[in-house]
């Protein structure tokens, strides 16, 4: 049986569609950093997350290779996720996508490595015949953050973070964004396979209490 992360740690990707408050914890990532409006046809957003998948996949296939993991074990390959913002905006002007500032992630096994992260980069690049060299190993620790379980379109989200931030009025906290504690979406369901309306998207922002 692979390890899937969605099951194993339920409370980080498979919240109610209520808020909760959550801690968490240090985890890696593949991240590729960009800008501009995700929904553009063969914009760097969508060459973003073919960069991702190349060096996720290449890393969860590796036991097929000659280059060994130490302490590899088998895992499905955690769901697409990003942190968002936008220069000079409190909050996400969903109207105004192209001024987006995005860093696209897929969460890597703790078992892997920044040697094992540069071999992976390499080879994807060999291999898919796309340049991943944008991609990065990034550490991040979140912390204390609200998060919920968003049903429906990204157009339909400020609706949804209006019910976060009135839960942490009611319960003595506040947001909490910076450079570094930014706008968290978890995509759960697949945009392709999925119709608009039933879209799972976790939802998670920093707080602090008051």
């Amino acid at each position: 049986m692979s390890f899937d992360f969605k099951k194993e740690y339920k409370e980080y990707y498979m919240p109610k569609n209520k808020p909760q408050i959550v801690n968490v914890p240090k985890a890696n990532y593949i991240a590729v950093r960009g800008k501009g409006n995700p929904n553009d046809e063969g914009g760097d957003y969508k060459k973003a997350i073919s960069v991702l998948y190349a060096v996720a996949y290449t890393l969860k296939m590796s036991y097929k290779t000659d280059y060994k993991i130490e302490g590899f074990f088998d895992y499905v390959v955690p769901p697409l996720e990003g942190f968002w913002w936008q220069d000079d905006i409190d909050g996400v002007d969903y109207n105004n996508k192209s001024s987006f500032n995005w860093i696209s992630i897929i969460r890597l096994p703790d078992f892997i490595t920044k040697e094992d992260f540069d071999w992976a980069v390499l080879t994807a690049t060999k291999k898919k015949k796309i340049d991943c060299s944008a991609a990065e190993f990034l550490t991040v620790e979140e912390g204390l953050c609200v998060q919920i379980m968003h049903i429906g379109p990204f157009d339909n989200e400020p609706e949804t973070v209006k019910i976060m931030d009135e839960f942490l009025e009611k319960n003595g906290y506040k947001n909490d964004f910076s450079e570094n504690r930014l706008h968290h979406e978890i995509y759960m369901s697949d945009a392709r396979k999925v119709p608009s309306e039933k879209w799972k998207t976790v939802i998670r922002h920093p707080i602090k209490k008051i």
